[in-house]
């Protein structure tokens, strides 16, 4: 497969920070940079510097309200008029508050994102990584879940708008991804799939398989709601089953997806039991899908992931191992006890309030199993044969 990839980044990306003590910290993002620069697998000429995104994009997804809305309450000292009204835009509560030039971060998340849309659409590359967008929990006309715009939303619309492609989402965060989903529950040519924690149990409380879509866009619209505790072989039993009877029965003109990686035991936010393991055969998945029905047409994001340290910098450094076909990518497949590079762990570990880990993917060997195993497979695989239903085996 080919690896022709760009790495779409920009260094106002940085400046999208909350606070210190947020859990969504851009230094997950510096993380990967200095991982993958450490292995010698993103090079200048990987590179794509990307664009903010301007207000006649924002509003395709948003309100006119909102934009204005954020804008205002971006500057240093916002005015009170408007940050009496903050917490109806979402902007107040302990998940997403206001902060100094947020509106010129956020512009740039989904700048990039319509960037390696362009990208890719334009002929340029055939794959495209901008690990700093996923924000896909933003809604039309209120900011939720660390998310102020859609860069997700926005950039598929754009595919639509400027190319007229029929896309694909594929959304892989343990939260579902519920503001692309509304975004495009009425339209045909999108077509959004998530598979997540249920949202029985975890934010943001939707994603359930009966939501299917309406008017004309429904069946355009799959949820892959999973049981807390679920391990590496129903995750990724359910991931692969269902992405591939979708996509033959979609048949888009480009996948763009979103690599949350916040399904893993050691994130602090969600209740999964997953490996590093899964994040190295989806992406392969998804690569291979890629190639089989969209001449390779291929944009992924980052999204969610808490770990910052143990987790992040490994799952999208093996995202870009991938999508570039990169020969340490070969290696992992033959020998998953292959070693982190030590030089960054000795630049980091000082930084780090956690042991940082020392191989690419998980030694398992000391894992304590679910008990309940037998139990939520059974519930993932009623779930999964429900999703199923309507679409033709491939």
């Amino acid at each position: 497969m080919s690896g022709n990839a760009l790495f779409v980044h920009h260094d106002e990306l940085s400046n999208y920070c909350f606070h210190n003590n947020h859990p969504f910290h851009p230094i997950r993002l510096q993380l990967t940079l200095d991982l993958l620069r450490e292995i010698q697998a993103l090079a200048p000429e990987h590179m794509l510097q990307s664009r903010p995104a301007v207000p006649g994009e924002l509003e395709w997804v948003h309100q006119p309200a909102y934009v204005e809305a954020v804008q205002q309450l971006s500057k240093y000292s916002p005015d009170p008029s408007w940050t009496t009204r903050a917490e109806q835009y979402g902007l107040m509560d302990e998940d997403t508050p206001f902060f100094s030039g947020m509106h010129d971060a956020a512009t740039y998340v989904v700048g990039g994102s319509i960037t390696a849309v362009e990208a890719v659409l334009s002929g340029q590359t055939t794959h495209a990584l901008h690990l700093g967008g996923g924000l896909h929990h933003a809604l039309s006309g209120k900011a939720a879940g660390f998310c102020v715009y859609n860069d997700a939303a926005v950039a598929i619309e754009y595919a639509r708008r400027q190319y007229g492609a029929r896309v694909l989402y594929i959304d892989t965060d343990v939260h579902h991804g519920d503001g692309v989903q509304w975004s495009f529950y009425s339209e045909p040519e999108v077509c959004t799939y998530s598979i997540h924690e249920t949202g029985k149990y975890l934010f943001p409380g939707t994603g359930f398989v009966h939501e299917r879509g309406e008017h004309h866009g429904y069946g355009a619209c799959m949820n892959i709601p999973l049981q807390p505790y679920t391990e590496d072989d129903s995750w990724m039993e359910c991931f692969e089953a269902s992405v591939r009877r979708l996509i033959d029965y979609y048949k888009p003109d480009m996948i763009f997806s979103l690599h949350g990686c916040d399904a893993h035991a050691l994130d602090p936010l969600s209740h999964m039991q997953c490996s590093m393991r899964i994040y190295q055969e989806m992406p392969a998945i998804l690569h291979q899908l890629a190639h089989m029905y969209c001449e390779g047409r291929w944009v992924a994001v980052g999204g969610g992931g808490y770990d910052l340290w143990r987790v992040v910098p490994r799952a999208w450094s093996l995202l870009w191992l991938e999508m570039r076909d990169h020969p340490l990518k070969r290696q992992l497949d033959a020998d998953s006890s292959l070693h982190l590079p030590q030089a960054w762990i000795d630049r980091w570990q000082d930084q780090a309030e956690v042991r940082l880990p020392t191989t690419w993917l998980d030694d398992m060997s000391h894992w304590e199993g679910i008990p309940r195993r037998e139990e939520i497979t059974a519930k993932n695989r009623d779930i999964l044969a429900v999703a199923l239903q309507d679409y033709p085996e491939v």
